[in-house]
Formats: structure tokens, C-alpha cells, sequence
């Protein structure tokens, strides 16, 4: 096929959404935490001994208990998606009676799914031998969505993605694709991931977490704050307020943990991402960055944004400082932020303030939050491990 050929798919509607991270959980607490310089993290000594590590915890409660015919797979995670769902349940129920319950679907992404309710059982078998009975459903990547399409009693589709933190970016773009194959006429998307002790002593063993707050693309970057949310989209082909208008997407597979260092793979996939809408660079109004607060990431990322935007100066910012990175729901809580931008139209996510690297500094980062003119188009940047990139374009039909 013709590298330059233009490929077209139709945007569907995000008519329903729901998003729960360090932020808060409704559209004003987003705002507000992303337009001033207050901090959101948590420092925390519960996750990796005899160390304190700041953490992007949610601040409110958890429904505190699920169905019976959920118990088996009964998580945080779990409880941490049904507590989504519930801000937007009623909605939900009502929007999708019209259709058959066997086209309508749900994808979601995690990485952790609900490892971290087993954690301790496995440290009384491993460390003090005591003899447990330790259930691995809850924490199968796939009880996520299957969890929720019981739940909703819904019999379409139903799969969880985890590609680390392009997740549920990738669950998004997965959606997209469902409706425009007429394999569904609504899909719930989005990704969870919450806070455990594996993952942080993972990133910890890398050498991978900040020793304070991070600080994308900072003078003083030494790595990343990890943080939990939920993030829940209802997908259609009708029009909305905020339409889903393209997902690009790339594999480099250039390192198991690092990306490519001139930013290839995630230079195609926002050149994918604007090929498939339509548009050219310079109609994004607003850039949010997977923006990492690691050496490597946020340097080959900056070299992918010049690279596919050339001389025009887009506004950009990384939200992961005031979210914490959250994985396999970084995609989906990353969206919230660019669709409640375009709803809004008054304000941008601020960049971190502290000192930019000299060698990052041409860029136009956010340090001001008023947005002075409307604004159309958005994208929305998610790389992983392995190279698994993809970036997200939203639109507005407000006028």
C-alpha cells in the first residue's frame, strides 16, 4: 500500500465517561488540580520496605462490596471499575436499552488487574509456609471486562488489552474499530489499573521511580511516580460533544524497557494518528505527553513531537505530575483530561513548573493555563514497554 495514501475511519461518540484517579472523581476536580500548581501525590511507605515513594492514589472510597456472582473475581481493581461505572451506570443502561445485548461490548486495559489482593497471600506461602488457597481468577488480565459485561448483563464482545501503558489508549482505539466493523453499536472502553506492590517494586528495581516528584522533560528528571485510576468511555457511531476521531498506532520493538531513542515509533504512530482523521499537524491545538519524567522517554519523545510538527510550536504538557504515571489506565485517564479540555474550552493542563532540560527547552510546554481561543483537535500520546505506541486524536463538535 502507498505509504502516502490517506486512510479514513469514521470517529464515534464518547457519550458517557467516567474518570476516578489522584485527581479527584468529577470534571471540576479535574480543573482544578490541572490549572494550579497544587500537589495531588501521596507519599506513602506501604509499598516498598523501608522506603517512603510518592504515589497517585485515589482519595475517596470504594464501593464496598460487589455482587455475589462477582465474588470470585472481587478485587480492588474490580471495585475500583464498578465505582466508575456507577457515576454514569444509570446513563449507561438507559443509552444502551435501544440496542441488542449481543452488540454491545467492552474493552478495557490494566497491567495489574487484581494482583495486589492476592499479594499477601502469597507472602504468608512463600515467606511464613502457611498453607493458602489462592484464587488466580481475580486476577486474570480478562476478569476485568468480563467482570463488567456480567455485571451490565451485556453478550458481545468482551476483552481486556494489556500492553503496559498504552493499555488503555490501545482498549480505546479497539473500540473505534468494533463499531466501524458493525460488530457493535456500543462499547464500553477505558482502562483500571490501581496501586500495588509488585509494580512499584518492579520500577523500583529498575531504578525507574523519583526520588521526590517528577518532573517531565525537567532539568533534575529521575523518573517516574506511579499512580492508579479508572477511566470509562461509552463509544458509538452517533455524535457527541467529544468524538474519538482517530488512533495511530506503531510497534518499534526496539528495547524490552527503553523506547527507540530518535522517537521512531512514536513518531509513526502520531503520523498514523493525523493520516486516519484527516487533519494536518498544525490543527492540534493541544498536545498531552506519555511524558514520563525518565531521561530517555521524554528525550526521543520530544524529538517524535519535532519531528511530525516541525516548525509548529503545538502546546504541550505531561499530566503524569499530577497523576502519577497509572499504567494501564494512563491512556484513559489521559483522555478524560483532553475531552473535559474540549468541553471546557477555557483552559490548558499545566506542565510541571520546575526547570526545563536544556535540551528539551524549544518546545512549547503549558505554563499558563487560560486558553485564549477555542480550539478543535487534540492528541493524546501513550508508548510502552516493548514500543507498543499509539496516539489519540479527539474533536469537538461544540460550536
Amino acid at each position: 500500500m502507498d505509504d502516502k495514501m490517506t486512510i479514513s475511519h469514521p470517529a464515534v461518540g464518547i457519550q458517557l465517561s467516567a474518570a476516578l484517579s489522584a485527581l479527584g472523581h468529577n470534571a471540576a476536580q479535574i480543573r482544578q488540580s490541572m490549572t494550579s500548581e497544587e500537589n495531588t501525590l501521596t507519599l506513602s511507605s506501604g509499598f516498598i520496605p523501608e522506603k517512603q515513594v510518592w504515589v497517585g492514589a485515589y482519595p475517596h472510597a470504594l464501593i464496598e462490596e460487589v455482587p455475589d456472582f462477582l465474588a470470585h473475581v472481587d478485587s480492588r481493581n474490580l471495585r475500583f471499575a464498578l465505582t466508575a461505572l456507577s457515576s454514569i451506570e444509570a446513563e449507561v443502561r438507559a443509552y444502551t436499552a435501544q440496542f441488542d445485548v449481543k452488540r454491545l461490548a467492552v474493552i478495557l486495559g490494566t497491567s495489574t488487574s487484581g494482583i495486589a489482593d492476592n499479594e499477601i497471600l502469597l507472602k504468608q506461602y512463600f515467606v511464613n509456609q502457611v498453607h493458602e488457597e489462592i484464587s488466580h481468577y481475580k486476577q486474570e488480565m480478562g476478569s476485568l471486562a468480563k467482570g463488567l459485561q456480567k455485571y451490565l448483563g451485556w453478550e458481545g464482545p468482551a476483552y481486556t488489552i494489556s500492553t503496559a501503558c498504552s493499555s488503555s489508549a490501545k482498549a480505546m482505539a479497539a473500540g473505534q474499530r468494533l463499531i466501524n466493523a458493525d460488530l457493535a453499536d456500543a462499547v464500553l472502553v477505558g482502562g483500571v489499573d490501581t496501586l500495588c506492590r509488585l509494580t512499584l517494586n518492579g520500577f523500583d528495581s529498575l531504578e525507574s521511580l523519583s526520588n521526590d516528584l517528577c518532573q517531565p522533560c525537567g532539568a533534575q528528571r529521575d523518573g517516574i511516580n506511579i499512580g492508579e485510576a479508572a477511566g470509562l468511555f461509552l463509544l458509538s457511531k452517533e455524535t457527541a460533544p467529544v468524538m474519538l476521531m482517530a488512533a495511530g498506532e506503531s510497534m518499534d520493538a526496539w528495547h524490552i524497557s527503553a523506547p527507540h531513542p530518535e522517537g521512531k515509533g512514536a513518531a509513526e504512530a502520531m503520523q498514523k494518528a493525523l493520516s486516519i482523521a484527516g487533519i494536518t499537524s498544525d490543527e492540534i491545538a493541544y498536545l498531552n505527553m506519555h511524558g514520563t519524567a525518565t531521561p530517555q522517554n521524554d528525550a526521543m519523545e520530544i524529538k517524535a513531537v519535532q519531528t511530525v510538527f516541525q516548525s509548529y510550536e503545538v502546546p504541550i504538557s505531561s499530566t503524569k505530575h499530577k497523576t502519577g504515571h497509572c499504567l494501564g489506565a494512563a491512556g484513559a485517564i489521559e483522555a478524560a483530561i483532553c475531552q473535559q479540555v474540549l468541553i471546557d474550552q477555557s483552559w490548558l493542563p499545566l506542565h510541571q513548573a520546575g526547570p526545563i532540560d536544556p535540551e528539551l527547552d524549544q518546545a512549547n510546554y503549558v505554563l499558563h493555563a487560560e486558553l485564549q481561543q477555542p480550539i478543535k483537535y487534540v492528541m493524546s500520546n501513550s508508548f510502552a514497554f516493548g514500543g507498543s505506541n499509539i496516539s489519540l486524536i479527539f474533536g469537538t463538535t461544540l460550536k
